[in-house]
């Protein structure tokens, strides 16, 4: 955040987490299914974040993006950066044949019936931070430790799960790149080599 603040331009950090779930603000501790010892016995963690939302799980095979936006210029609208995100998860689904959509009301992607991607953020002096988690070979069953987003009855998925074949992730993180400079209108300018 403090790049973003320095510089003009909108950055997107793209990373694959080791399996853990995040609680955000206004978690809900009814929404973790497994036991502490369960979720050791799998090698979860579990972190409290500064993110919006409930619970959530990431781990190996999701993508998850940190877009690090000023969103002075999109008129400091959080529903719209909201709804950008999922335009952006919605993009990269359809360079790979995938159909995603909103269901109203709920924040996040869906294919079909079933979530695909989910959001929550956080945003400090207008500068964004957290973003989208995008399940491409995440095995969908090790969303039974959660309740996902805190919605009842929502059955998770990924884009190999919804394919039928395998996919390399490296290929969906340039999509993501394209993706992001187009729904957010920026120029990929290349990778940071400094960390933040």
């Amino acid at each position: 955040m403090a790049r973003r603040l320095r510089e003009n331009d909108d950055i997107l950090l793209l990373v694959e987490h080791d399996p853990v779930i995040t609680l955000g603000r206004q978690p809900s501790a009814g929404h973790i299914l497994a036991s502490p010892q369960e979720l050791a016995d799998r090698g979860i963690e579990t972190i409290q974040t500064s993110r919006g939302g409930d619970v959530t799980y990431h781990g190996p095979g999701q993508l998850v993006g940190y877009p690090i936006v000023d969103l002075t210029r999109l008129g400091r609208d959080l529903h719209r950066y909201l709804r950008l995100l999922e335009e952006l998860v919605i993009d990269i689904l359809a360079a790979f044949d995938l159909h995603g959509q909103r269901v109203a009301g709920r924040t996040g992607v869906w294919t079909g019936k079933d979530k695909i991607a989910s959001i929550g953020v956080g945003v400090r002096r207008w500068i964004s931070w957290h973003g989208f988690a995008l399940n491409i070979t995440t095995d969908p069953a090790v969303f039974d430790t959660i309740i996902p987003c805190g919605l009842q009855n929502v059955q998770m998925t990924s884009m190999t799960t919804r394919l039928g074949h395998s996919l390399d992730i490296a290929e969906v993180q340039r999509q993501a790149i394209r993706s992001f400079a187009r729904v957010f209108r920026t120029d990929y300018a290349g990778n940071y080599d400094a960390p933040l």
